[in-house]
């Protein structure tokens, strides 16, 4: 039904008013005694079976929510009732921003895809905070953490340490964020001495910590394997707990979506479908490269329940959607469940 009613319906509507409805309407439905239990029913078979433990972290199956939906952490423990194990806010800066100039987030259904840019829209470190203390996630919260737009790049660390630092009691992991390609010079923090810099010292305040948190690191698919064997050094180096494969891309290559439209888009980083086969063999890269030692978040084009499939074999540890659920609904998750239960023995 989602798929050949609801989903035409919603397409008619500017993508980011759409998510702000949904935002609202899910946080005022939730508050009707009983809702949530409804909707677990519904969209979270049991799955004892798809329990595991990664970084030192009990999931209840390997499925999250990929950051970027729940910016502000406003709607995590709702979210759960969809049969998430986790879900990623963020990304986070150090103070509030605006973001990018709308429109800002545009559907290419002929490619089931996802063109956003939207800069790191949220509502600043210390709002986030207070919302996760104030209501104690019953998830896994993984905060996905970034710069402000106007600091420079030779103080980013400072951004990403603060952000850390205020966030650390109230969120379970972190994920750095230096592969979004819609900050402007985000990119550069990705060479290996400023990406080096940044992970020092993020490190180096963990080991100040009195409880050791986990820290990953998101990385872009338009990344060379070259460059991705300087990023698997840095990790190893600095003692990181993983890696998010992948973010979005700037690639526009084999798509279906007319050049005209693409272009009155401008730019902007693409997930969804177009993204399916790249995520996948990044991942299985660095699976291989590491021994299957370092834990995979794996994430980008997951569409179907095979894709999920795929991506696990493939060796992640676990896999997040995004652009999937906005197309496939609010049973995509039980669906991915499901399949994966049969895959079991």
């Amino acid at each position: 039904m989602y798929r050949f009613f609801i989903r035409p319906l919603l397409f008619l509507i500017d993508p980011e008013r759409i998510h702000h409805w949904l935002i609202s309407g899910v946080r005022l439905a939730f508050k009707i005694p009983g809702k949530k239990s409804v909707v677990a029913l519904l969209c979270k078979p049991r799955a004892v079976k798809l329990e595991k433990e990664v970084f030192g972290l009990r999931f209840e199956n390997p499925v999250g929510f990929a950051a970027g939906f729940d910016k502000n952490a406003l709607v995590y423990n709702e979210f759960a009732a969809f049969g998430f194990s986790f879900i990623e806010i963020g990304t986070v800066t150090p103070k509030p921003q605006p973001g990018n100039p709308q429109p800002r987030l545009f559907r290419i259904p002929a490619d089931q895809g996802l063109i956003n840019r939207m800069g790191f829209n949220n509502d600043g470190a210390e709002a986030v905070r207070q919302r996760l203390l104030r209501k104690k996630p019953d998830i896994i919260i993984g905060a996905n953490i970034g710069k402000n737009t106007s600091t420079p790049n030779h103080r980013a660390a400072e951004d990403y340490d603060f952000v850390f630092r205020t966030l650390y009691d109230a969120a379970d992991y972190f994920v750095v964020n230096v592969s979004c390609p819609n900050i402007r010079d985000l990119s550069e923090l990705q060479d290996k001495d400023m990406l080096r810099e940044i992970l020092l010292r993020l490190t180096e305040t963990r080991r100040n910590m009195p409880v050791r948190k986990p820290l990953l690191l998101k990385i872009s698919p338009d990344l060379s394997f070259r460059q991705i064997d300087e990023t698997l050094a840095i990790v190893d180096e600095t003692g990181l707990d993983g890696i998010v494969a992948t973010n979005t891309t700037l690639s526009r290559e084999n798509l279906v979506t007319p050049r005209e439209k693409l272009d009155a888009i401008g730019q902007g980083g693409l997930s969804g479908a177009p993204l399916t086969r790249r995520s996948t063999e990044l991942i299985r890269y660095i699976a291989d490269k590491t021994d299957h030692k370092l834990p995979i978040i794996g994430t980008g084009g997951i569409m179907t329940p095979e894709d999920a499939i795929e991506k696990l074999q493939a060796g992640a540890s676990l896999i997040q959607v995004y652009t999937g659920f906005i197309y496939q609904g609010p049973l995509f998750v039980r669906s991915i469940l499901k399949a994966l239960m049969k895959e079991l023995p």
